[in-house]
């Protein structure tokens, strides 16, 4: 099973089951032309990664070199649906859990084969009558953060915390 990892150290469920949010951030601004069309322009998009948990112990990243970037493996999934057979992935899957694939048939998801290669380029084993496909994967990232702030509660022995992180 996949454990959430910061700096090579999983988050063992005693420091809480945690729950994990990833926010689009970036470089981007709108502006409006001569006749008064909105224009788009971006210029990077990154990911914000937001853990917390609430355990009995807390996460013991105390260790941990905080100046330097650091890696973060994750466990809840992306996703990119698609109708076509082969892509590439937006994101950089986790080394040690492979990218698995759906097929969309009658009404309902079965899994079908995908390759991933290296580069993150995908194949997948078609499926027929599929009306599309999902490739998912659990993702890497290399990202900056600060020691997490954690609190306790003495009356429930409880431990509260949460990581902060942006990809480099």
């Amino acid at each position: 099973m996949s454990r959430i990892m910061l700096g090579g150290i999983p988050i063992r469920i005693d420091s809480g089951a945690p729950t994990v949010e990833y926010s689009p951030t970036g470089g981007v601004s709108t502006a409006r032309r001569s006749g008064g069309a909105l224009v788009k322009m971006r210029h990077w998009r990154k990911t914000a990664i937001t853990i917390r948990g609430t355990g009995w112990m807390g996460p013991g990243f105390a260790g941990l070199d905080f100046d330097q970037p650091l890696e973060l493996r994750c466990t809840k999934q992306q996703s990119l649906t698609t109708t076509a057979l082969t892509g590439t992935l937006p994101g950089t899957p986790r080394p040690d859990d492979s990218p698995w694939a759906l097929a969309y048939v009658g009404g309902d998801w079965q899994r079908t084969p995908v390759e991933v290669e290296p580069d993150r380029t995908f194949t997948i084993t078609a499926v027929p009558g599929a009306l599309q496909y999902q490739v998912c994967w659990r993702p890497v990232f290399t990202v900056f953060c600060e020691p997490p702030p954690e609190s306790m509660d003495p009356a429930s022995n409880t431990h509260d915390w949460t990581i902060t992180a942006e990809e480099v």
